[in-house]
């Protein structure tokens, strides 16, 4: 399972582990998009895990990690048009 630091002791087990998690990992607003990026893939991967743990929020678990999944693509187009743009200047 992904080590996101929902606690010192234990991985994420359950959907509120993972929000906790997810929050302890969250980069600074200001952070880079590299960084934004890997905290969006590494919180997917953990809702993805924790729907499988989870049963109860399964379905929940999974919406969380798919919505992360979107905002890392989000994230990977801005890296992308920056990238672009960088060159053409």
């Amino acid at each position: 399972m992904t080590t996101l630091g929902a606690s010192k002791h234990s991985e994420p087990r359950t959907l509120a582990d993972a929000h906790d998690a997810a929050a302890s990992i969250r980069p600074a607003q200001k952070a880079p998009l590299q960084e934004w990026l890997a905290y969006y893939q590494r919180a997917a991967a953990l809702y993805a895990e924790v729907a499988e743990i989870d049963r109860g929020h399964h379905h929940e678990a999974l919406a969380m990690a798919e919505r992360e999944r979107q905002s890392a693509e989000q994230i990977k187009a801005r890296i992308s048009s920056q990238c672009s743009t960088d060159e053409e200047g």
